[in-house]
């Protein structure tokens, strides 16, 4: 197949085209730090043209065949299997991926079409009695109308489809931003392939630009009636702010500091491999990874021996060798910011385990012991290849410290008992827990979301497709009311 190409260009009403400002943005390689693409900032105007021209296919795209909604994104399905390595190479060069979570992307990428597939015909509406004689009352699922996405870069092509998908399918027409440092895995890759995919001009419409010139702008647009976003808990209080002001749907994913608890009872060896993976996929770049490692001081000796060894013979480097395992950060900016959280954790009495050497832009897999509360390994996400593990004496105690944070989004609770382990597990305030498991699990059909500070709103299933539409009542009078005056 070709590859896709003029992916450093705006696509806007089925047309690509270069952004009509003068500030140039760069797309850099996380890991070689060269130049990928070089492009003109998407302006407001841009913007505008973007919505509006979203707003002017709403109407027929609403009330397309339920079933030619679905065949477009059954065969959006069918294309990104068959362009796999393609986008897998992209998310590597942009986001830094390595070749498994590029696997992984493309593959939950690949799922949420086919589940939304079916959503054109899971818009259920229902029937109601009316308290007013000879009436009758109808409650109809509609689309929104047009749907905005301000799309993350760490899984910037699965949280942008896990949006799109849906919305798409429901009778929605979509603006995006993708974040500027995955332009092309978070909006125009995603324009390339639902171009070839058949979709009709204008549905959907992606704008790449410099938050500054169109952040806010693109955020409270009065044409878009709801925004969705996944990203930092900082950035995303001020999207849904906008949103608010604008009397618009906001559905926000912010970040996690997900705890995993390890009970006295657990098999340490499970636990060991599920706090891995959970910690380390896409080098922790992950709203659901693992960032607190909790273990029962019985069993704590056991687990830091094995857990450090395993973390220590964690292959990393470049992400474009398949046996990579820990890549590059996104930036600098996230070496130095992780950096700062390590070093201040030490000067409160945090050992280094293993790791905390950097090359380039790559962190070495990172184990600190000693955490206590106080530490910002502890207190704050860390979004990067580094965790920090401490005891607990009681079941308590654990679930004390996995709340002791303003987050609420993931985690995980490890244990043979497993009705101990779902007791303890609904005491944890957090939107999701896995029982000997690792808490960066999404499932298309479940719900994904969380609680406090992680965000509002949820994915996945028939819980995302709430989100996307609305209802509308229509009542009906089949004989004359008597009204009292």
């Amino acid at each position: 197949m070709t590859p896709y190409t003029e992916l450093n260009r705006q696509f806007i009403n089925g047309k690509w085209i270069d952004g009509s400002t003068t500030a140039e943005m760069q797309n850099l390689n996380p890991f070689t730090g060269k130049v990928i693409h070089e492009l003109p900032s998407a302006s407001t105007a841009d913007v505008d043209t973007a919505f509006v021209a979203a707003k002017q296919a709403c109407g027929s795209w609403a009330v397309t065949n339920p079933l030619v909604r679905r065949d477009l994104l059954l065969n959006a399905a069918r294309i990104i299997s068959e362009r796999q390595e393609e986008f897998i190479d992209w998310l590597a060069k942009e986001a830094g991926s390595t070749y498994i979570k590029g696997v992984i992307e493309v593959q939950q990428a690949h799922d949420i079409l086919i589940e939304a597939a079916s959503f054109p015909t899971r818009m259920h509406g229902r029937t109601m009695a009316s308290t007013i004689d000879g009436k009758e009352s109808y409650v109809y699922r509609k689309p929104l109308g047009v749907v905005s996405l301000i799309s993350p870069w760490n899984f910037p092509l699965y949280l942008s489809m896990r949006t799109i998908a849906p919305a798409l399918a429901v009778g929605n027409t979509m603006v995006v931003k993708p974040s500027a440092e995955s332009l092309v895995t978070g909006g125009t890759i995603i324009a390339k392939l639902l171009e070839e995919a058949g979709f009709p001009t204008g549905v959907f419409n992606v704008v790449v630009g410099k938050s500054d010139l169109i952040g806010d702008y693109f955020t409270g647009h009065p044409i878009s009636k709801m925004v969705s976003f996944t990203g930092s808990t900082s950035v995303g209080r001020g999207i849904g702010r906008i949103a608010g002001e604008n009397a618009k749907k906001s559905a926000l994913e912010l970040g996690g500091n997900n705890a995993f608890i390890v009970l006295d009872d657990a098999d340490v060896d499970q636990a060991v491999a599920g706090a891995i993976f959970g910690r380390f996929l896409h080098q922790g770049q992950v709203c659901m990874a693992t960032n607190r490692i909790l273990i029962h001081q019985s069993i704590y000796e056991e687990f830091k021996t094995k857990f450090v060894a395993h973390a220590r013979q964690l292959p990393y480097g470049d992400p474009t060798d398949k046996q990579t395992i820990i890549g590059p950060l996104i930036d600098n900016k996230a070496i130095l910011r992780i950096q700062s959280m390590i070093d201040e954790s030490i000067k409160q009495g945090a050992v280094v385990e293993t790791g905390n050497l950097v090359q380039g832009n790559v962190l070495q897999p990172t184990v600190l012991s000693g955490m206590t509360i106080d530490m910002p390994i502890f207190k704050d996400e860390i979004f990067g290849p580094a965790v920090g593990i401490m005891s607990f004496a009681t079941d308590e105690e654990a679930i004390a410290l996995a709340n002791a944070t303003d987050y609420g989004l993931s985690g995980a609770l490890h244990t043979r008992d497993v009705y101990r382990g779902m007791k303890l597990a609904r005491t944890v305030e957090t939107g999701m827990i896995h029982i000997n498991d690792q808490s960066d699990n999404d499932e298309v059909h479940a719900p994904f979301g969380g609680e406090k500070l992680s965000g509002t709103g949820r994915f996945g299933g028939d819980f995302i497709l709430e989100e996307m539409t609305t209802v509308q009542w229509v009542s009906v009078a089949h004989e004359p009311r008597q009204y009292p005056f």
